[in-house]
């Protein structure tokens, strides 16, 4: 391994502000910085008769930010470029990266927990007390730094990561961008002969009854919190991920096999009546802000409908609220969707699933590169693995 020199901040990188006197007429584009080394946070355009400061600072490409208040939290970034001009309070004092040091392997050290742990030294005390971390106390941060062809290398190493990680990235959100048009385009063939038909026709919505996060248990009766459907659960559901004691089971609403539980509220229309399919063994509980769809469809097929652009669309005339959107049972049995024959609601259920499946495999990647990624940036800056010059050397020795 090469010996990498251990220096404090202050020998390679120098506090560099750009102060900018504010003008009361002038619209400035402000940006924050995100925790956990995340990057910029790009703001709303402020007019300058509305800022109390009588300066701004202005960030250039490649310098380094920080957030004095929130510094504890790894608010710490490198500006990229194509920003144009942005600007922040004196709470987000820059720096510049001296001939020593590349910005785009300080970007890298940003996002690591043993900067952030530093920063969270340097600022003492609790909550509102906490202190800033000011720029003289940041440059006494040590840091081993590699020689600048090895940070390169580094640099260049990471950055063919993530461009596989984007790619994959960008190929999950097309997969899920295809999905509500898919349903619409297969529901709408000539073969599939769909009848308009009202939702109450098909089935009924029953409301699920009231629980909390406090009463789940380790194992029980399976349950589906309204919130899963959000963040958990995909358009099929075969094991419960939360559980209640047995003895709810006469004061809860059930859903069986083959019944489609619906969330009936959620932060944004968008997301309100989003549906997954219960195929597991035996009965689970619903949350009160859910519906059971018990229904005579296709079960597959019944859960994509509520993806399909039919409901989307009529749903919105329905959503009630504002900070919270919800809708009732009975506008869900208004809405109307284009119902085929069974033997198309078949084959319409196997081509999404099988579409879903080749996304969840996608995601299942995506993670398994992400973890990767983390690894590697770990082993590479602890020096536990060092780049040669022929990059084809790394991947043994990493995997």
């Amino acid at each position: 391994m090469s010996d990498w020199a251990m220096v404090q901040l202050g020998e390679v990188i120098k506090l560099d502000i750009d102060a900018v006197p504010v003008s009361a007429g002038t619209s400035y584009d402000i940006f924050g910085v995100l925790n956990r080394g995340r990057g910029l946070l790009r703001r709303e355009a402020v007019l300058g008769s509305e800022i109390s400061y009588k300066t701004l600072n202005r960030l250039r490409p490649n310098q380094i930010v920080y957030s004095r208040l929130k510094a504890f939290e790894g608010a710490i970034t490198v500006a990229p470029h194509g920003l144009g001009e942005i600007f922040a309070s004196q709470e987000f004092p820059t720096f510049t990266c001296g001939e020593r040091l590349l910005p785009e392997y300080f970007a890298l050290v940003t996002t690591t927990k043993r900067l952030w742990a530093q920063l969270q030294g340097l600022s003492t005390g609790m909550g509102g007390r906490r202190e800033r971390v000011k720029p003289g106390d940041f440059l006494t941060i040590e840091l081993a730094l590699p020689s600048l062809p090895e940070q390169r290398r580094i640099v260049d190493a990471m950055a063919a990561v993530d461009a596989l990680v984007e790619a994959l990235q960008r190929e999950i959100v097309t997969g899920e961008a295809m999905r509500t048009p898919l349903v619409g385009s297969l529901v709408s063939e000539p073969e599939s002969n769909g009848s308009i038909r009202s939702l109450n026709e098909v089935g009924s919505f029953i409301r699920g009854r009231r629980f909390t996060k406090n009463d789940y248990v380790d194992s029980g009766l399976g349950c589906i919190h309204y919130g899963q459907i959000h963040t958990d659960l995909g358009a099929i559901t075969t094991e419960p991920l939360t559980y209640l004691p047995d003895s709810f089971r006469d004061r809860m609403r059930l859903a069986g096999y083959g019944d489609v539980v619906i969330a009936a509220t959620s932060e944004n229309t968008d997301d309100l009546g989003k549906a997954t399919v219960w195929l597991g063994n035996g009965e689970v509980a619903l949350h009160d802000d859910a519906y059971i769809f018990r229904h005579s469809l296709d079960p597959v097929f019944a859960s994509y409908v509520f993806i399909s652009p039919a409901f989307q669309a009529q749903k919105v005339q329905y959503a009630a609220g504002t900070k919270v959107t919800r809708i009732s049972a009975e506008n869900l049995g208004k809405i109307e969707v284009a119902i085929p024959g069974p033997d198309i609601q078949t084959k319409i259920g196997e081509a999404m699933r099988a579409l879903d499946q080749d996304l969840e495999e996608l995601v299942a990647e995506l993670a398994l590169l992400r973890a990767f990624r983390s690894a590697l940036l770990t082993a590479l800056l602890n020096q536990e693995v060092e780049i040669p010059e022929s990059y084809e050397a790394l991947l043994p020795e990493v995997l």
